[in-house]
């Protein structure tokens, strides 16, 4: 799939700190300790990326993970109740998740780590829900893949040569 590239520079993006890991390298010396920092950020309005930074410091960890988040920022669909315009499954690794159309007024219904990048990247209305494991980066990983590869009813029609009408019966 075509990834389209978007300027983090013109988007007002919040960061959300997902997790923290301590990390321990064993050298001859002894222990080297640092710190793996997993950030989500987004726009609220259908724009939403996630990265890892790895450092000494929780902090600079952090600014890394949000420099990584900025590249690699997707566009998500969204139609006009703030759902998704179709039910998908994202898979990262053994990491499966569900994601559900849902009508207005349902809310946000997910765990921590796929709440995080629904939220950021505007869904008003969503139901989730982790298949297989439940490792934090590999389900931010997933739900970013199934939202990446949602189409819309618009971009279906034009790959069938319908029209809108025709595919939404």
């Amino acid at each position: 799939m075509k990834r389209e590239i978007i300027d983090a520079s013109q988007l007002e993006l919040e960061e959300r700190v997902v997790s923290i890991k301590r990390v321990t390298k064993v050298v001859k010396g002894g222990r080297n300790f640092r710190f793996s920092a997993l950030v989500v950020v987004g726009d609220r309005n259908g724009h939403v990326g996630v990265g890892v930074g790895k450092a000494a410091e929780i902090p600079e960890a952090i600014r890394k993970g949000k420099q990584d988040a900025e590249k690699k920022l997707i566009s998500v669909p969204i139609d006009e109740i703030g759902s998704i315009p179709h039910d998908f499954l994202g898979k990262f690794g053994s990491a499966t998740v569900l994601l559900k159309k849902s009508p207005d007024g349902t809310g946000i219904i997910a765990g921590g780590p796929a709440r995080s990048v629904c939220e950021l990247a505007g869904l008003k209305n969503i139901r989730t829900k982790c298949l297989g494991s439940t490792n934090k980066q590999n389900v931010v990983l997933a739900t970013i893949a199934g939202l990446s590869s949602l189409k819309t009813p618009e971009e279906v029609a034009k790959l069938r040569g319908k029209s809108v009408e025709e595919i939404l019966g």
